[in-house]
């Protein structure tokens, strides 16, 4: 592709060079550099990748897109090409590469702080019984007509995003469903993405800190750009952020609830179920009964959202009835199905506001006991920390605290942390400090009482643990099925 047609819609200044520069393909990595290739430099948290940028031209690169200025005399004979934004840039740029392939299929975003991942996964069950071929991005990886794929982020890299839906539509995909998390909105990764639909779940206080958002205004500012660029928005109505969500927005606006009024509301006596050892919830809209297989109010709403952006697109009401029932959701309050007379779920919760929220949902099934097992990551907040074993405290009868992925810090450090979230939160709730996270579950499976239910959070979905910068396989559920079935 020349680059005068990879630059559509970008605007940038010529510094150098030739718009008739013939590009094979984009990179942002530095050691990707080959002959043929346009390098966009970036300025990261961590590092500056035009620092770069003379190395790549040394490896065959052909063109440059840079931010800011960088010498000329070191990239001799490199088209170089200065933009507003990098990133913004990349994403465009990618788009054009790969043939802007999402304005041919049906888009639908999902937003919000919890919940993303579950409805991301009814909205897929819904439509691919409603006869649709549907390509899913999340937290949880790409899944498309049989394929699995892992991913490093919620939202990818814009020039994996597009790549992915190049893929999607090759294989015939007809609806591109993905999560939409506020650093992907924040890094310009879904930059010139239209959706058809946004879906907005819930907000909360959460990614505040270094390298993530400033504060919760700027948090919430990035959350509703999604609906800038969206056809039709469906909203929680009953979350106490909906009206500045909504502020503003030219988007159609279609809202669900059960508190508060809505275009598709809940009846509010909506019932827990629990069946061999599975756990779900039943409700009614309009007068039609509709079960899901996952617990509590929030996997009520989640079905909510799922059932809206369904109707929106026309999907029959067989559809919806059979995709919600069948929805399932790996690490989303996951049952493990064991011939045992307790109950054992894995939920990715890993912050005080997942935790609280699957806890307080876990104990209205009124369990003999509600049994915590958690950890926390290394290298990241340590408010999260003592969030986590503050919640526990006040919502667990007993506590099991272990490793998460340490990353490259102590352990012990890790849970002395944890250990004064415990006390903050309820110093009278007994625990149990065991390091290893194997052992712990271990412990937990031996030590079960008939209708307890045991809750193991922070990995959900994930398939390693990673220690000192080292991943080495780890699968909660089959942890789970292989000590209990020895």
């Amino acid at each position: 592709m020349k680059l005068e047609q990879l630059l559509e819609g970008v605007p940038f200044t010529l510094v150098q060079g030739s718009l008739d520069t013939e590009v094979q393909d984009i990179i942002y990595d530095s050691r990707k550099a080959a002959p043929g290739r346009l390098f966009v430099c970036i300025v990261g948290t961590q590092r500056d990748s035009h620092d770069y940028a003379a190395q790549c031209v040394a490896d065959g690169v052909t063109a440059l897109v840079v931010q800011h200025d960088i010498d000329l005399s070191t990239v001799p004979g490199a088209a170089v090409l200065k933009v507003e934004s990098s990133r913004y840039a990349l994403a465009l740029m990618s788009g054009n590469l790969f043939g802007n392939p999402s304005r041919r299929m049906t888009m639908i975003g999902v937003t919000g702080t919890k919940g993303k991942t579950t409805t991301t996964h009814m909205i897929k069950s819904v439509l691919e019984a409603a006869g649709r071929k549907v390509g899913m991005i999340g937290t949880n990886g790409i899944y498309f007509l049989g394929h699995h794929q892992e991913t490093a982020n919620t939202t990818p890299e814009s020039y994996e995003l597009q790549k992915t839906f190049r893929e999607f539509l090759d294989a015939g995909c007809d609806t591109a469903l993905m999560e939409v998390s506020s650093q992907g909105l924040m890094m310009d990764r879904v930059a010139g993405i239209h959706y058809d639909i946004g879906v907005f779940t819930n907000l909360s206080p959460d990614h505040i800190g270094p390298d993530e958002h400033a504060d919760f205004a700027e948090y919430l500012f990035w959350k509703r750009a999604l609906f800038r660029r969206c056809r039709v928005g469906v909203f929680n109505n009953d979350d106490p952020h909906v009206g500045k969500i909504m502020q503003g927005l030219s988007c159609r606006a279609v809202t669900y609830g059960i508190g508060c009024p809505a275009d598709v509301r809940a009846d509010a006596d909506f019932a827990l179920t629990r069946a061999g050892g599975r756990l779900g919830a039943a409700f009614t809209v309009d007068g039609a009964r509709y079960a899901v297989g996952m617990p509590g109010a929030f996997s009520v709403y989640n079905a909510l959202a799922a059932l809206t952006a369904a109707r929106v697109l026309g999907a029959g009401e067989d559809a919806i009835h059979a995709g919600l029932a069948g929805a399932v959701v790996c690490g989303r309050v996951e049952p493990v199905p064991l011939d045992a007379p307790f109950t054992v779920v894995i939920d990715y919760a890993h912050n005080e506001a997942a935790a609280e929220c699957l806890l307080r949902t876990l104990r209205a099934y009124r369990p003999t006991r509600l049994v915590a097992v958690f950890g926390c990551g290394g290298a990241r907040s340590r408010l999260r920390r003592f969030g986590m074993g503050s919640v526990c405290a006040r919502l667990a009868d007993f506590c099991i605290i272990t490793e998460d992925n340490s990353r490259g810090e102590p352990v012990e450090h890790i849970l002395a942390d944890i250990r004064a979230g415990l006390r903050l939160g309820n110093p009278a709730t007994p625990f149990a400090e065991i390091p290893d996270r194997r052992q712990a579950i271990y412990y937990a499976l031996d030590h079960a009482q008939p209708g307890d239910i045991i809750a193991i959070l922070g990995k959900g979905h994930e398939t390693t643990i990673e220690r000192g910068g080292i991943k080495e396989p780890f699968v909660e559920r089959e942890i789970v099925e292989e000590y209990w079935g020895r």
